[in-house]
């Protein structure tokens, strides 16, 4: 397993949280310009990157995939790794190779990177024209004219408001079957080795009735899943009186009721029983009873939780500033095994080499994990990143050497418990959404199961977007393989 080690490390059905990159597809409405988007980082990159192509197409631009047909190429990017951040610097130096041959091209960086470096990213990488933060998407048709007139342009205000709530995003990279749905912005969690709440400041909840017609907006277009997302959606709270905001549809709720994350599970579950509906991700010191009771009163929710750890020792995840314990960690996973039952899926993520992290200390994070048997992880050695209060209060004194080799303990560790969890799913049957061909073959298609889990069938004479019941046959530590026994049985 030692090829695995990277600056992230991943062994898990979806690469949502990995510093790959994702590009626009090519849509063509006839508009006079091309915008290319490379997105980088978590799914809430690539979701920020469907609002932005929607206010570009607005003025004036259908997106592309080829880079050389593009009018502006923006690079959506990630701050929470050191080699995120030195990829997109590599990328900026091919896209130089385009500008020089096509002089009016317009080169951005958007997103977290945009906003921990500000105006030092226009000085260190000349070929940039506009630095834009998360929250300052509205004003990209203005950057864009001050870009193309010659200039540079900057706006990296963090707002305690914007929620992009009443912009339909252009989906990208769809498969039509699946959607993510942002519900909040911002973190309110000050974990000492994050960056998320400087990039992107703090926590504010969009208004619930956008989100639901959203979702119905969605189904009625003939997709069969969305996935809430926020940094801790579990911290969700609305209510019109204290939003201050204008209700989308007029239903019957008090005006001064206050929504949680759990009612609005429930909100967007009531859109149609053959809307599958997931989320990510949730904080441990935030995950609810009322919420796991809501995913257990609903078919349509997933039966799988993320819910990062980062370490299995109580005085890391304190220096951590985790604002939890290793026993409240495993109160809370007690709860959703007593709750949601032993085959509900649940992933975490950990970072092995924190400051000061003793080999005891590590050996506690291999115990929690053969503890909790998390289904998959993401998995990483601990990167120092500028103004963290880890950065600013704690020596990076793990050599990395010693984090790497950690690195390697727990994916292997985490490569067998996959295996064993799998194993458990043979011989079962399992509910799944046909999401398009394998990777590997496309005489295969793929889909997952309620427990996120990826599940390979027979081609058959299926159509994306049918529901399978699927026994499975065989598995290896990350898919699943099965046979169709049933279509459409949701319906």
């Amino acid at each position: 397993m030692n090829n695995l080690i990277k600056d992230i490390d991943i062994i898990s059905p979806e690469d949502t949280q990995s510093t790959d990159y994702k590009t626009t597809t090519s849509e063509n409405t006839g508009q006079a310009k091309k915008l290319y988007i490379e997105s980088y980082g978590c799914a809430m990159n690539f979701a920020d990157s469907e609002i932005v192509a929607s206010i570009m197409k607005k003025n004036g631009f259908d997106t592309t995939s080829d880079v050389t047909e593009a009018d502006a190429i923006f690079v959506n990017t990630c701050s929470i790794r050191e080699k995120a951040e030195l990829t997109v610097r590599k990328r900026l130096t091919e896209f130089n190779k385009l500008k020089k041959a096509k002089p009016g091209l317009s080169i951005g960086i958007l997103g977290c990177m945009a906003e921990r470096l500000k105006e030092k990213l226009l000085e260190e990488e000349k070929v940039v024209d506009l630095v834009v933060g998360p929250d300052a998407y509205r004003d990209l048709p203005n950057l864009i004219n001050i870009a193309e007139d010659g200039q540079k342009a900057v706006n990296t205000f963090l707002s305690r408001e914007e929620t992009y709530a009443d912009i339909a995003p252009v989906r990208l990279n769809s498969n039509g079957v699946s959607a993510f749905i942002s519900i909040m912005r911002g973190c309110d969690n000050m974990c000492s080795f994050c960056v998320v709440p400087f990039t992107r400041g703090r926590e504010r909840s969009r208004d619930p009735y956008s989100i639901v017609a959203e979702a119905q907006d969605l189904f009625n277009k003939g997709y069969r899943e969305v996935t809430l997302l926020g940094q801790n959606v579990d911290s969700f709270k609305w209510s019109a009186e204290e939003n201050n905001k204008a209700r989308l549809n007029k239903i019957d709720a008090d005006t001064t009721e206050v929504i949680n994350f759990a009612k609005l599970l429930e909100m967007v579950a009531r859109v149609s029983p053959h809307l599958r509906v997931r989320f990510s991700t949730s904080h441990p010191k935030d995950i609810t009873d009322d919420v796991l009771f809501t995913i257990k009163k609903y078919d349509n929710i997933c039966k799988y939780i993320h819910l990062p750890v980062q370490s299995g020792n109580s005085r890391v995840l304190d220096l951590m500033n985790r604002t939890y314990d290793r026993e409240w960690y495993l109160e809370r996973v007690s709860k959703i095994r007593e709750i949601l039952g032993e085959d509900c899926g649940i992933s975490s993520d950990m970072i092995t080499g924190f400051c000061s992290e003793t080999e005891q200390e590590h050996q506690d994070t291999l115990s929690l994990m053969d503890l909790v048997k998390f289904d998959f992880s993401y998995m990483f050695y601990y990167s120092e990143r500028p103004g963290t209060l880890a950065a600013k209060k704690y020596e990076d004194d793990v050599t990395l050497e010693i984090k790497k080799r950690r690195l390697s303990e727990v994916i292997n560790k985490q490569s067998v418990l996959s295996f064993e969890r799998n194993k458990r799913d043979v011989g079962t049957e399992q509910l799944i959404i046909v999401e398009g061909f394998s990777k590997k073959s496309e005489n295969d298609y793929k889909g997952r199961s309620s427990a996120n889990k990826v599940v390979i069938v027979p081609k058959g004479n299926y159509m994306k977007g049918d529901y399978l019941k699927v026994r499975i046959t065989d598995c290896t530590p990350a898919t699943l393989f099965g046979e169709v026994i049933a279509i459409n049985p949701a319906s």
